[in-house]
């Protein structure tokens, strides 16, 4: 039975991601489409028709998650039409493929014709693939979702071109592209029209926006920034390579948050050539003095790999001093994890899982430390919070421009309303201050 001869109305669609904010952004636009032709969300305990299952490759960790995923949904929606996307897929389509209940691992550059492969939901004896090699990945699959009520993920460019050592991102993503700006315009204003406050600017590589049409990121952000109705912009990641325009521009615009988030890999330069990284932790360091220069507040958040091969004692504690060294707001600590035919596995010196952790361990304490400093030099001042939906059971919260948690008497909030509020002193769990509103 082909698609045109069956309809969605009536039927339930259950949906899963795992790894970024990408892929989530994507998934819901997904379930976008899905709903559009007639499917529903699947509530709890509800069976459901249609199983779509966005993946992950990251780590190996991460693999292995997508596969107890993959098998779970399949025993507990045994009748389900089962469809598996993401990076994992790409990557792995045979693997995913063999999986009993799989019906259909969809690659990059069909991730967006989901309607079109659902074979009239007809259960398949086995799965097939439908992917195409690195360097044929060209489609770009638009996705401007919405995460919550307040918050909406932009996707603004897809794809790698650096191959770093340790990565399968460029070989799942393919080459770096990326729509109009025109095009990211138009749903950001449809996004304002929904009622979003907030845009999180996503996508593998954001800074190289412009690379498929002739425009820079600093053109992008400044039509953006015109957008009426938005209130804040948040950058999701950005390479170290961000000029100092685009960190000038931000600096000035009232709705670009100062808030950035870099990958610095490691604080070794050794091990960033180990890693192929394009720069120095010079560069990084004065990358971080120019944002503290022009926003003195702004929350810098740092991605940090331990245990890469060939990272000695001697330069852990070397980038670790580094590190330590940054005004940065916060890490993000992740263990490097051997992938299958990256260049990385030929460097010779392999560190032990035990000597991984006690690293992870001291960066993650390092991180704790610098978080509280800086919540802490916030107590006392006046902020904006956008407020966020409060879990059953616990207080409102939302963030300040600069990204600090905030906690609120909720009987006095409203979600999605912008709120003025003095900062107080941390709460019990030490993850967010406790705030007093003011109008």
């Amino acid at each position: 039975m082909g698609n045109a001869e069956f309809t969605l109305e009536g039927r339930s669609a259950s949906f899963y991601t795992l790894g970024c904010k990408l892929n989530f952004s994507e998934t819901s636009t997904i379930m976008r489409q899905l709903i559009e032709a007639g499917a529903h969300k699947a509530v709890r305990g509800e069976k459901a028709d249609i199983c779509v299952i966005n993946t992950c490759s990251v780590t190996e960790v991460a693999d292995k998650k997508c596969r107890q995923a993959i098998h779970k949904i399949v025993r507990e929606n045994p009748d389900a039409y089962i469809v598996v996307t993401g990076c994992y897929g790409q990557l792995q389509p045979g693997t995913v493929a063999d999986i009993p209940g799989v019906d259909i691992v969809l690659g990059q550059d069909q991730k967006g014709n989901i309607l079109e492969n659902l074979n009239g939901l007809q259960k398949r004896n086995h799965g097939i693939s439908k992917t195409v090699g690195t360097n044929d990945i060209r489609n770009f699959v638009p996705s401007c979702s919405r995460g919550d009520r307040t918050r909406f993920f932009l996707k603004v460019q897809d794809g790698c071109d650096y191959y770093c050592t340790y990565c399968t991102v460029a070989y799942a993503r393919g080459h770096s592209r990326n729509p109009s700006i025109g095009s990211l315009v138009e749903q950001t204003r449809q996004a304002a029209a929904e009622g979003g406050r907030e845009i999180v600017i996503t996508g593998v590589n954001i800074g190289d926006f412009g690379k498929s049409t002739g425009d820079s990121f600093i053109d992008l952000i400044r039509e953006l920034d015109k957008v009426e109705g938005i209130a804040r912009y948040r950058i999701s990641s950005i390479e170290p390579m961000l000029t100092d325009e685009v960190i000038d521009f931000v600096a000035q615009s009232h709705a670009f948050m100062p808030h950035f988030h870099i990958p610095l890999q490691s604080g070794s330069n050794e091990v960033l050539k180990l890693m192929h990284r394009r720069y120095e932790r010079e560069l990084f360091a004065g990358k971080v003095a120019r944002i503290k220069s022009v926003m003195p507040d702004a929350f810098i958040g740092v991605d940090v790999i331990v245990g890469m091969r060939g990272e000695t004692d001697e330069l852990f504690e070397d980038a670790y001093r580094f590190i330590e060294s940054l005004d940065v707001t916060q890490l993000h600590v992740f263990s490097y994890s051997e992938r299958p035919g990256t260049a990385a596995l030929r460097i010779p010196y392999k560190v032990s899982p035990q000597v991984k952790h006690e690293r992870s361990q001291r960066l993650l304490e390092l991180s704790d430390r610098k978080t509280r400093a800086f919540y802490e030099a916030h107590i006392g001042r006046e902020a904006t919070v956008l407020v966020e939906k409060p879990r059953r059971g616990m207080p409102a919260h939302g963030f300040t421009d600069n990204y600090i948690r905030v906690e609120m008497d909720s009987a006095q909030v409203q979600e999605n309303s912008l709120v003025h509020v003095r900062l107080g002193g941390l709460n019990a769990a030490g993850d967010a201050l406790m705030a007093t509103i003011l109008d």
